[in-house]
């Protein structure tokens, strides 16, 4: 049985990576794994898996391992995966249609039920088999289907404004590309901030680390 404590972000973090490895081993027809196998694909330690999975219960046996099927199924429930919680997509413009196409549809936490942008030019088009509807009829949509999750794809300057509309129709969850920390408004809200740039910024530095250390050689 799982253990009731605050888990920490970066544990939080390693389980889809943790995931995405063990289905791989599943699909290889991979009965069995050890700490040190996960560590190695990790770039993490034995003792560091062990720790992870200790937040969470109970799941190796010693001499023998950790089962991929039942670990893999263990943290698809620790994550949630099968929940399928109502989401909709709020811009439509490049990154917001990338989404749509691409990431949503191939993870199954989440359905996207609509998909919405205010560039008239733009509703009544189709992405992934979902019509673009105004951001006019967003309270009416969130009322009619109890929508669970927003992802925000819409410029910094007008997240405010959508985020206090949806805040209004009770959604607490936002998978949020803007530059606007929905959180510092709202105490109350889950909030995934997602910074292209920062990611960018992050691998220009390891490329400089990378060329610091063979010039120190």
């Amino acid at each position: 049985m799982a253990k009731r404590e605050r888990i920490s972000s970066s544990v939080v973090r390693r389980l889809p990576r943790y995931y995405r490895f063990l289905r791989e081993l599943d699909k290889q027809g991979i009965s069995h794994v050890s700490s040190n196998e996960l560590a190695k694909r990790m770039r993490s330690t034995a003792s560091q898996v062990r720790q992870d999975f200790n937040c969470f219960g109970e799941f190796g046996q010693q001499g023998i391992g950790y089962s991929v099927t039942q670990l893999r199924e263990e943290i698809e429930g620790i994550l949630g995966i099968k929940c399928r919680y109502p989401a909709i997509l709020v811009g439509a413009g490049n990154i917001g249609t990338a989404i749509a196409n691409q990431v949503i549809f191939d993870n199954r936490c989440f359905d996207l039920i609509g998909i919405f942008d205010k560039d008239e030019r733009k509703i009544g088009g189709v992405i992934s088999g979902i019509t673009i509807t105004s951001t006019d009829e967003l309270e009416r949509f969130c009322e009619m289907h109890e929508v669970v999750t927003a992802i925000i794809c819409v410029p910094k300057k007008a997240v405010e404004e959508i985020s206090e509309r949806l805040y209004a129709c009770g959604i607490r969850s936002f998978w949020n590309f803007s530059h606007y920390d929905i959180s510092m408004k709202y105490s109350d809200v889950i909030v995934e901030n997602v910074h292209l740039a920062d990611s960018l910024m992050q691998l220009c530095f390891r490329i400089n680390q990378q060329k610091k250390e063979k010039t120190d050689q």
